[in-house]
């Protein structure tokens, strides 16, 4: 599992200040899954590349407290995936949080930077070109060198602010990948509110990275994207005042009026919502007296 970062800035070693690794070292960081090695292939004035190599343990995976439901026999230690996004926030957690004591100057910087990802699960390249296009990368892939033709070489290129670029790795490998390793939970929510700051609330597929990032639990996602509306809609207050625009409303809040209004016209009588996370549309129907039966449904969490 490799991701590579480039840049030409000049000059470009102040790379390292950023990140807090010297490029002359070599350096090795446990983690609960293996290893990660941060090492620089390149270390010029004119170029810099730092490399961030994980040694992802596969027996791990299979074997002891935490461990993924999966065979030992499997694409886990070498696929871009959560794995990568979990190393990013451990090694490079200063420079993916917008912190660097020895050149502050550089962190809300744009810089020329180059992101290199190695064997990223994708369905289409047309899917991969859709999350990072928006947000100002220009996109080129290569075929992964396996058969199936699910994996793609990606890089990502840019003028960026470091921080910028790590935040959207890390929400959107993971989103790609669409195979998070670890428990996801209400603590998940708030962690993509504030990596998405400023970005996935105005983001074209908005709805698929959400519910993708939070594996689909749709109590988790409905409250998200409920979240990530009421800050689209307080960002564009201003404008929704102006003559002609009309003000924000959130797609799942469509989708529900859609749903009570088809439910009302059918006069059905009694409801069953099966999967109804956190009863969003039961709150809809049961002020109505046509409804006299409303039952939700949804999974359990230790199922």
């Amino acid at each position: 599992m490799l991701l590579t970062i480039s840049t030409t800035h000049s000059p470009a070693t102040d790379l390292g200040y950023l990140l807090h690794k010297n490029p002359a070292r070599v350096q090795a960081f446990e983690l609960s899954f293996g290893k990660a090695h941060v090492f620089y292939p390149q270390a010029t004035e004119e170029r810099c590349t730092v490399a961030l190599l994980l040694d992802v343990d596969p027996v791990a995976l299979v074997r002891g407290r935490g461990s993924m439901s999966t065979d030992y026999v499997n694409d886990r230690p070498y696929v871009a995936s959560s794995f990568l996004s979990v190393a990013i926030a451990r090694v490079f957690g200063s420079a993916l949080g917008g912190r660097c004591r020895d050149r502050p100057e550089l962190v809300a910087k744009p810089l020329p930077l180059v992101a290199g990802i190695a064997a990223l699960p994708c369905r289409s390249a047309d899917e991969v070109r859709e999350l990072f296009e928006p947000l100002g990368y220009e996109v080129d892939l290569e075929p992964g060198d396996d058969a199936s033709g699910s994996y793609r070489n990606v890089t990502l290129s840019g003028r960026k602010p470091l921080a910028e670029v790590l935040t959207h790795l890390y929400v959107l490998i993971p989103v790609l990948d669409g195979r998070k390793h670890y428990w996801v939970g209400d603590a998940e929510v708030d962690k993509l509110i504030a990596r998405g700051e400023g970005w996935l609330e105005d983001h074209p597929r908005r709805d698929l990275i959400v519910r993708r990032y939070l594996k689909h639990r749709d109590n988790l996602a409905n409250d998200a994207l409920a979240r990530l509306a009421e800050d689209a809609g307080a960002g564009s207050r201003d404008d929704n005042d102006r003559p002609g625009r009309e003000a924000f409303v959130a797609l799942a809040d469509v989708r529900l009026a859609a749903v009570a209004r088809a439910l009302k016209e059918s006069n059905a009588t009694r409801v069953v919502d099966l999967g109804c996370g956190e009863g969003r549309l039961i709150e809809r129907l049961l002020p109505d007296p046509q409804f006299q039966e409303v039952v939700g449904v949804d999974a359990s969490v230790r199922a």
